[in-house]
């Protein structure tokens, strides 16, 4: 079984005069960060790698969340992942070695929540609802797939596990 965790970036800021690659977490973005590491840590969904954007506020996020595993997780710089559609994501994907049974991305939105839409063929009812509404900052959407290798990934042949949002996490 393969699993697919898809974080996307925490709250970010809008600094004027700042490019958009390289836009920083917002303090809201920090805690959520934070929040969503000790979660994933907490629930056991370490990966055994970690595909982040390059953009700077996905490079934060996981640089705050990943202290929560108290190991180290290899990490991936992913450019492709960045302003990248649903689509161009799965390739990324697609490419991963088959010895990594669980991996991370950290990207951004729209391509995360479509990518996660396309990929959940069912899934457990509440998640799907919560997923159909939409995808906010330092969402984590946790999909498995009774494959063995990342390149056999289709639209569709995934369950969705879980979604949660920090709403969800704090009640």
């Amino acid at each position: 079984m393969l699993r697919l965790l898809l974080l996307r970036h925490a709250k970010s800021d809008r600094p004027e005069g700042v490019a958009d690659h390289e836009r920083p977490l917002a303090p809201r973005g920090i805690r959520q960060s934070e929040a969503m590491g000790r979660y994933m840590a907490e629930h056991r969904l370490a990966p055994e790698l970690a595909i982040v954007s390059t953009a700077r506020r996905a490079q934060d996020t996981w640089r705050l969340a990943a202290p929560a595993f108290n190991a180290t997780i290899p990490k991936q710089d992913e450019r492709r992942i960045y302003e990248a559609a649903a689509g161009d994501i799965l390739k990324v994907i697609q490419e991963t070695d088959a010895d990594k049974a669980v991996i991370l991305l950290v990207g951004h939105n729209p391509g995360f929540e479509q990518l996660a839409g396309h990929l959940a063929g069912r899934g457990r009812p509440q998640a799907l609802a919560r997923l159909q509404k939409e995808f906010p900052t330092a969402g984590l959407a946790v999909i498995d797939f009774p494959l063995t290798d990342w390149s056999a990934i289709t639209p569709g042949s995934g369950y969705l596990d879980r979604f949660e949002t920090l709403a969800t996490i704090s009640n």
